[in-house]
């Protein structure tokens, strides 16, 4: 890179800006120079940040209790890293680096207009020839996350395998956002016998019907009824086998527990900036016998850290980038929007002048 990076900075609530980075030094041995080609958003993620609601400004994060400490400062503004969906272009490469000049990366440095690689020290999938590379953004991190709800369904089911939870099985996903969508996705293409999206939006819903998923609207009183009279196992057995719950509201999470037929799980993809104080958990959750399992990609399910890793699931999310990628493009990725233009789209977000559609591409 001849020239510093723009990296985009949130100042405060409301405040976003690209500033400089440093300039870069000599290339490292088997580092690489990308530019970016497509910067994805998450907007429950990305936005949190924006309307100041990330839990990680006000408290500090202890990694090694797993706790959340309210009486020690959290990061605060500046953040300067925010966005975890790119692919970038090889524009340089360094001693003996793997890459080639322009080979497309997907990679997670955030939203910036350029990155130094260095593999060493972060993860790097190299993006297939042929492969519409605008679904590079999912590559990285957002389709293993969704793989990783999937891969905790198998596991509670006991199996290895990533279709061992919902192959030949009736699956519930709550919400028709991008990580509801690719979870829907990975659940039919595994062979479920049932794939049914619940989302209060019509827009959404249509989406999930033109991906060949069913979709119910879960503020209609009649929803649960329906559905669960219609997923009968046997006599005082109702219910989905296994529900993704991929919206971030307590409302979504309770949905998802009366869905579930008695004793089983939901798997929890869902990011509850605001908390999730109005879950009942004296109701269905008590009187089924259910569970709720959290599927963050910060681990794979413990008895399966010797088989999958962050590695393998990017692998599951190539191939199911290249069976469903047309249909992703067609419906999934619905806003593109200027690199340039970030701050003030994300500030336009986050503030409700603007609303965004399911996927939006910052373009480089």
């Amino acid at each position: 890179m001849s020239e510093p990076a723009q990296v985009l900075v949130v100042d405060g609530p409301g405040r976003v800006r690209f500033v400089p980075d440093e300039p870069p030094g000599p290339l490292p041995d088997g580092g690489f120079d990308v530019r970016t080609r497509f910067s994805g958003l998450s907007a429950g993620t990305d936005l949190s940040w924006v309307k100041g609601t990330n839990p990680m400004l006000s408290s500090a994060w202890d990694a090694e209790l797993g706790l959340f400490d309210e009486s020690r400062p959290g990061a605060g503004y500046p953040v300067r890293k925010v966005g975890y969906m790119q692919v970038g272009e090889v524009v340089a490469v360094g001693p003996t680096s793997d890459r080639e000049v322009g080979d497309l990366v997907a990679m997670t440095y955030g939203h910036r207009t350029a990155h130094r690689a260095d593999p060493a020290r972060e993860r790097v999938v190299p993006l297939p020839r042929g492969l519409d590379p605008v679904l590079g953004i999912y590559a990285a991190h957002m389709g293993p996350i969704c793989a990783n709800g999937v891969l905790h369904a198998a596991a509670e089911e006991g199996s290895e395998e990533l279709d061992g939870g919902v192959r030949g099985r009736t699956v519930a996903v709550i919400g028709a956002g991008v990580v509801g969508l690719l979870t829907a996705l990975f659940a039919a293409e595994l062979g479920a016998a049932s794939v049914t999206v619940l989302d209060p939006t019509p827009g959404r819903r249509a989406v999930a019907e033109a991906l060949g998923l069913g979709a119910r609207d879960p503020d209609d009183p009649d929803t649960v009824i329906d559905l669960k009279r219609g997923w009968r196992h046997g006599p005082g057995d109702h219910g989905a086998d296994v529900v993704f719950q991929c919206r971030g509201r307590a409302a979504a999470l309770a949905t998802a527990l009366r869905l579930l037929r008695p004793q089983a799980t939901v798997i929890d993809l869902a990011f509850y900036a605001d908390g999730a104080e109005d879950v009942r958990l004296g109701e269905e959750f008590h009187h089924n016998g259910l569970g709720v399992r959290c599927a963050q990609i910060g681990r794979v399910p413990r008895a399966l850290r010797g088989t999958w890793d962050r590695d393998r699931l990017s692998g599951a999310t190539l191939d199911l980038l290249a069976a469903r990628g047309d249909d992703l493009v067609a419906h999934v990725v619905t806003d593109r929007v200027p690199l340039a233009d970030a701050p003030a789209h994300l500030v336009a977000l986050a503030d409700g002048r603007r609303h965004a559609g399911i996927q939006t591409v910052f373009t480089g």
